[in-house]
């Protein structure tokens, strides 16, 4: 997959390229990153890419012409074109998903006080991480690649994948190391059991409490089955089930000692 960046401030990226699972992702030939520099395609003889808005208002508007430009000429046959907008609908894992199956995704990166209004003509999409204001669209840019290149083929081991967050509207359940004790705080002691099924069934039933405390939009999501209301009702009556009790006696002597 190829991932070209249209913005003004490439070097921004560098950090991001040059560390962890992207840093891999791009030895491995498994993703190509370009970051393009827009001021390149301006036409302006100060080499300038933004003016202020035509009818008066506050800070300055960057151009179309370098943007649409650079566009055109990075664009490949089948490329899918985003510019982050407010306007546009809000970035999530299953917009992740069918990003991950392109061959080319350019994301176009806005900045200053906004972008000529004819730059939206150009692009295949308008996208939004969030209800909140940026002073550019590098960070998106960022959050979009890391989302997308975490899950191509080669980029992680598909384990890492199995259990995440937002693979289906739930929350991860609670993952803990050692040490058992850390200030009074344990660590379950299901957990130590060596039974997999039974840690699998505890496992659920806290992504599902979880979801359902923290996330309630997500929790309305859910098709909840037999199996997860039994675990919910389980949760609610505040008495270990039989399940677990038999996992923790079988298991007892790999269980931590509460000394």
């Amino acid at each position: 997959m190829k991932i070209t960046i249209l913005t003004l401030f490439p070097e921004m990226f560098e950090g991001f390229l040059s560390n962890s699972i992207i840093k891999r992702a791009i030895a491995k030939g498994v993703v190509e990153i370009e970051c393009v520099q827009i001021r390149d395609y301006t036409k302006d003889k100060y080499g300038r890419t933004d003016t202020p808005p035509i009818g008066g208002g506050a800070g300055l508007i960057e151009k179309c012409q370098p943007i649409i430009d650079a566009l055109k000429d990075k664009k490949s046959e089948g490329c899918h074109t985003v510019l982050f907008s407010p306007r546009g609908k809000t970035y999530d894992e299953k917009i992740a998903k069918s990003y991950a199956k392109l061959d080319h995704l350019i994301l176009i990166c806005g900045h200053y006080e906004g972008i000529d209004e004819r730059v939206n003509d150009y692009v295949d999409e308008l996208l939004s991480i969030g209800d909140y204001i940026l002073t550019g669209g590098e960070i998106p840019a960022m959050a979009v690649s890391d989302s997308v290149i975490r899950l191509l083929e080669g980029a992680i081991t598909n384990a890492s994948l199995e259990d995440e967050s937002f693979n289906e509207p739930l929350l991860e359940y609670p993952q803990y190391t050692e040490p058992y004790d850390f200030e009074g705080a344990q660590v379950p002691d299901i957990l130590y059991s060596g039974n997999h099924e039974a840690i699998q069934k505890w496992r659920r039933k806290q992504a599902l409490l979880l979801t359902r405390k923290y996330r309630p939009d997500l929790f309305a999501q859910l098709k909840l089955t037999k199996n997860d209301l039994k675990l919910l009702r389980e949760a609610e009556s505040g008495e270990t089930p039989k399940w677990e009790q038999d996992a923790l006696e079988k298991g007892h002597k790999f269980i931590k000692k509460k000394d």
